[in-house]
């Protein structure tokens, strides 16, 4: 009897160890498809005239597919937790980007548009992990 409860116990503990797996490597995931993104998109700046206006709209842009694709990629193999796995992975991201970003750009400037951006991440990822992890079950 102890042995059947430790056995479940050990896959319980496993279970919960391989959610980091997908977490993390949504996380990565998406931070490189937003370097990449942000790359083509700063490319593009560089030899066209296009407003500034549209800089801030393009980034959300970049970072709602970003999060998706990681969001998409990291789930592939979950069949539930869709929406908790979904939003740790998009504020994770984030956080992580905003770091990398910060670095690149020299300068750490946290306030309300990184709480925005948290919270943009934390809904987007959610959504996605909902979306991700639904459509595999059919």
């Amino acid at each position: 009897m102890k042995l059947k409860a430790l056995s479940r116990k050990s896959n319980n503990e496993s279970k919960g160890n391989s959610i980091l797996l997908p977490l993390l490597k949504g996380t990565l995931i998406s931070l490189g498809i937003s370097l990449f993104g942000i790359l083509i998109f700063a490319f593009v700046l560089r030899f066209t005239n296009i407003s500034d206006v549209v800089i801030s709209p393009v980034n959300q842009v970049i970072k709602g597919v970003s999060i998706f694709l990681g969001v998409f990629i990291g789930l592939k193999k979950e069949k539930e937790l869709g929406l908790v796995s979904g939003l740790l992975i998009g504020v994770c991201y984030t956080v992580l980007a905003f770091f990398v970003f910060s670095l690149l750009d020299g300068a750490f400037e946290i306030n309300r548009t990184l709480l925005n951006d948290i919270l943009f991440g934390g809904i987007i990822g959610g959504i996605c992990g909902i979306i991700c992890v639904n459509l595999k079950k059919k």
